[in-house]
């Protein structure tokens, strides 16, 4: 959906489904697409989510609305985002790069799914990132914005979802915007968010890095817990050339002390609302009553858009090792995707195995029969 024809070249105002449904052979015009050819050619990589209730939760530049899954009409126009408090008109998609998130949804998922995006800055060159998030609960009749204050500015930060429910958000800079560069004054440390936290006091400052990590720059979940952190392209040929160093960050439920939990796992390829067994192979420290199991969707990250993310907790059951987990009802729930399932024994997550759910309807396991080639997953 949305960017543009080549590099710094026209916009392309649509948007299409792939592979192509059956009888369709073109993508679909969009006019709020087209909008943005003057606001800054802001309809490349914009935030969006499939929403729980049916539609399409889209950003792009400063304006929020739910689209048709169907054809990608605008259903209703959400209120614009907030920005600066002297300048409404900034964004958060690039190249007014913010990051956005879907905060987790835990079985039975009945509460309204909210979407938190971070950072983004305005259309002056050199001009201050913004220092907050903004958080909605797009399926609610008064949707609104929430604003929430990070504890320094950032432009074209990186954003993880981690398997606790908590979120890290790292990198990027304080000056100037998304683009080779375009920005400066890298922001080196750390932020934890955690949405069981109350309004306002949800942003916790960790480490420091010693490494700018400004555009191109990417955070990824290992299935191990921790985050694998890389990049960015040159900047210039000084200040911030090509960064090759590769970092892990290790969140704090890994430096506790605690023993990480072991399981085992042998149907995964999972159904919609089936339940599933898998076996305990340590003992829980925190016990029984203190498990939880979550489901981290595959990400495919790039420009501040973490595209297919979710986290998920679904119901779970124990008789002694022995446990059941059912599989989230539906794809609006749940994306088909592969999701890494974790246990946690209190805060402490397992190594993960993967699963996939709902199948694969894009046919993305549709691998060429060649020689001596063998397809990846189930």
């Amino acid at each position: 959906m949305g960017g543009e024809s080549g590099s710094d070249a026209p916009i392309v105002p649509s948007a299409e489904v792939l592979p192509h449904p059956a009888g369709v052979t073109k993508s679909t015009y969009l006019d709020y697409l087209e909008r943005a050819e003057n606001i800054g050619r802001t309809n490349s990589y914009p935030h969006m989510a499939i929403l729980p209730s049916g539609g399409i939760f889209f950003t792009q530049f400063n304006e929020s609305r739910i689209l048709s899954q169907v054809d990608f009409q605008s259903i209703k126009k959400l209120p614009d985002m907030p920005g600066q408090v002297d300048n409404p008109l900034t964004g958060r998609n690039y190249p007014l790069q913010g990051t956005m998130m879907v905060l987790p949804q835990k079985a039975p998922y009945t509460d309204p799914v909210e979407v938190l995006i971070c950072g983004g800055t305005t259309h002056e060159p050199g001009n201050e990132a913004l220092d907050n998030c903004v958080l909605m609960a797009p399926d609610t009749p008064d949707a609104d914005w929430v604003i929430e204050r990070m504890p320094s500015k950032r432009v074209m930060p990186n954003m993880v979802a981690l398997p606790d429910g908590r979120y890290l958000i790292l990198g990027g800079a304080q000056v100037g915007r998304g683009g080779f560069g375009l920005a400066d004054n890298s922001n080196l440390n750390a932020v934890m968010y955690n949405p069981e936290e109350p309004l306002g006091q949800r942003m916790t400052v960790l480490a420091n890095t010693t490494i700018a990590r400004m555009y191109h720059s990417e955070a990824v979940l290992l299935s191990d817990g921790k985050i694998l952190v890389s990049g960015s392209d040159p900047q210039d040929q000084g200040k911030h050339p090509q960064e090759k160093r590769i970092e892990y960050f290790w969140p704090d439920y890994l430096l506790s002390g605690a023993a990480q939990p072991n399981f085992t796992l042998t149907d995964r390829d999972w159904v919609y609302g089936e339940s599933y067994t898998f076996t305990l192979t340590s003992d829980l420290e925190e016990g029984a009553a203190n498990m939880r199991v979550s489901l981290m969707a595959s990400v495919g990250a790039t420009h501040g858009v973490s595209m297919g993310q979710r986290t998920l907790f679904p119901d779970v059951s124990c008789s002694g090792k022995t446990c059941t987990v059912t599989a989230p009802p539906d794809a609006f729930i749940s994306p088909p995707s592969w999701y890494q399932m974790f246990v946690l024994d209190g805060p402490t997550p397992s190594h993960a195995i993967w699963v996939r759910i709902g199948g694969d309807p894009g046919e993305l396991g549709n691998w060429p029969k060649l020689p001596g080639f063998t397809p990846p997953g189930v």
